[in-house]
């Protein structure tokens, strides 16, 4: 549940204000947590079936062709997405690490090249089989995330208010401010990012009509919760009094010292990336190789496993290279990709399949949720995409 993005926090409260960026906060907090809790109970909401995928029960709510019409490509888009995001964060990180342990003493290199690094090491973890044990790497990733959270707020909390600190928006023109609010968006929703597995991880809980798995995956969403609590909260408001609108957009490249455990924090980013990259990759390799395969009518083999896997991690690595541009692309994926299967999605097969009373608590809260999530869905990507255009005309591509 918690990922990368977290280190984004601090920038949207800049971007937002203090008022406005600890409301939506709050608020995405509390809409992705009902979304989630819909998912959890139509799970199995038609005895004796368990819809195991999103696209499942998309097809359940909207037609077989209809519904993987409508959850597929949007979820290729978010796996897609935060493949090219973890390679930005991945390279950055290995930055940050170099050139706090090198100091003056090491030659300047390049972030590109720090990008190829982190890439070379999923040109060998995507001829992996699988993982043998998916829990043990959700474990080392939930260590790894508390870890850097905990080392961000800490250190920034340590470091204190910095001199000539201002809380108010960046000097900029209207638009320009009513933009970066509308990127800011985009990052919160692209911390919010648990939605897409949900059902996958229902799915590996025993279920009887007796005691169905609803209860125990709710109490694991709720604990979940409350962890991505502890870790948001403390980052984005810390972060923010710390630095004020000076913020970086990953404010583990804000903090300097003490040296060791910020570089410590940046290598628990890398560890927990290079995971999280081959979970979000794995469902992109199978979809490629069953269209290959039932499509395209080439036969299965281990060299058209290698040749599309191989292909995807450049293209990725392509990708990030030319617009390595963290916190534009949090703004661009979050709204773009992570608002319809985290933030209304769900309300509309929730109103699709149970029908609610108009005008019920049920019937409200769900149109209220799609009508936020569609504005979210409509305007983070306009501010993220302004976002990279800025960064881009400061930014030597290749260099």
């Amino acid at each position: 549940m918690v990922g990368a993005g977290v280190l984004g926090l601090p920038h949207a409260i800049a971007q937002l204000g203090w008022g406005p960026g600890l409301a939506v906060l709050f608020l995405s907090w509390v809409i992705t947590l009902y979304t989630l809790w819909q998912m959890v109970e139509m799970h199995e909401m038609v005895p004796g079936k368990r819809f195991d995928r999103y696209h499942e029960l998309g097809q359940h709510a909207f037609g077989e062709k209809l519904g993987l019409a409508i959850v597929v490509p949007q979820q290729v888009i978010v796996e897609v997405g935060v493949c090219i995001v973890y390679m930005v964060t991945g390279g950055q990180s290995l930055k940050k690490f170099h050139d706090l342990v090198c100091g003056t003493n090491c030659h300047d290199i390049k972030l590109t090249y720090f990008i190829m690094i982190f890439a070379s090491v999923h040109f060998v973890l995507s001829h992996l089989p699988n993982f043998n044990s998916i829990s043990g790497v959700s474990l080392a990733a939930a260590v790894m995330s508390l870890s850097y959270s905990t080392i961000a707020w800490a250190a920034s909390l340590k470091k204190g208010v910095q001199p000539n600190v201002e809380y108010t928006y960046k000097p900029q023109s209207t638009g320009g401010t009513v933009l970066s609010f509308f990127n800011a968006l985009g990052t919160i929703a692209f911390a919010y990012a648990g939605h897409n597995v949900v059902l996958e991880i229902q799915a590996t809980i025993p279920s009887t009509p007796e005691k169905p798995s609803k209860g125990p995956m709710w109490k694991g969403v709720v604990i979940a919760y409350i962890v991505v609590a502890i870790c948001y909260f403390p980052v984005a408001i810390i972060g923010f009094w710390t630095y004020g609108n000076t913020v970086s957009d990953n404010i583990l490249i804000s903090l300097e010292k003490p040296t060791w455990l910020i570089a410590a924090a940046n290598m628990f980013v890398v560890v927990h990336v290079i995971g999280s990259y081959q979970i979000y990759a794995m469902p992109v390799f199978d979809m490629l190789e069953t269209a290959l395969v039932t499509k395209l009518n080439f036969s299965p083999s281990f060299i058209l496993r290698f040749i599309t896997r191989t292909v995807y991690v450049g293209l990725t690595m392509f990708v990030a290279i030319c617009i390595p541009f963290f916190g534009g692309l949090l703004g661009f994926f979050g709204g773009f990709a992570f608002a319809p299967t985290t933030y209304f999605l769900p309300c509309i097969m929730w109103l699709t399949i149970y029908k609610p009373k108009k005008m019920s608590l049920s019937w409200l809260t769900n149109w209220i949720c799609i009508i936020l999530g569609v504005a979210l869905m409509v305007v983070s990507p306009i501010g993220g995409l302004r976002q990279i255009i800025l960064d881009a005309k400061s930014y030597k591509f290749f260099d």
